[in-house]
């Protein structure tokens, strides 16, 4: 317990479950037959990353948790139920580099949202999509959004990196 409280002080954001009916959201926003890496920023519980792996079989599908008992606990879920296109890590997602991703789920803090948001628009391929649960990224347009008929009415944000603009 102490590992969340921790690194949501850390972090500024405790790894929430996402519902189901989020989920499904989520992965509607991504074609089933994606290749490349897939990469869930702050996985928690493992829900999304798990749903993703099956989701997208032929997608490598990297899970980044800083907290060590959500990471723990998937990491045991991935033994009982093996995924082999999932990697779990527990580390700073912020060491990771985002070149070779296709896709990039999160579920984050506006306050997070706001660094990555430069770093998605510097490392990210041209075409690359970000799902993005509850907060929008600052100064990107989506080019989908939904609002889920549940409780909070949550949104869900489908951003694409735009192409690399030419040299004049």
């Amino acid at each position: 317990m102490l590992s969340i409280v921790v690194s949501t002080l850390r972090t500024g954001a405790p790894p929430m479950p996402s519902s189901p009916r989020v989920r499904r959201a989520l992965l509607a926003m991504l074609p089933g037959d994606t290749r490349g890496t897939v990469v869930d920023l702050g996985s928690g519980w493992g829900d999304v990353a798990f749903n993703l792996a099956d989701h997208c079989p032929q997608a490598r599908v990297v899970a980044y948790e800083l907290s060590w008992l959500p990471w723990l606990f998937s990491r045991l879920r991935q033994r009982l139920f093996p995924r082999g296109n999932l990697t779990l890590v527990r580390g700073d997602f912020f060491a990771a580099s985002f070149q070779d991703a296709t896709c990039v789920v999160c579920y984050l803090s506006p306050g997070i949202m706001t660094r990555l948001a430069p770093r998605f628009a510097a490392e990210l391929p041209p075409g690359a999509r970000i799902i993005s649960h509850t907060f929008g990224l600052r100064g990107w347009t989506p080019v989908r959004s939904v609002r889920l008929q549940d409780l909070y009415r949550t949104p869900v944000y489908l951003y694409e990196v735009p192409p690399t603009r030419a040299a004049p």
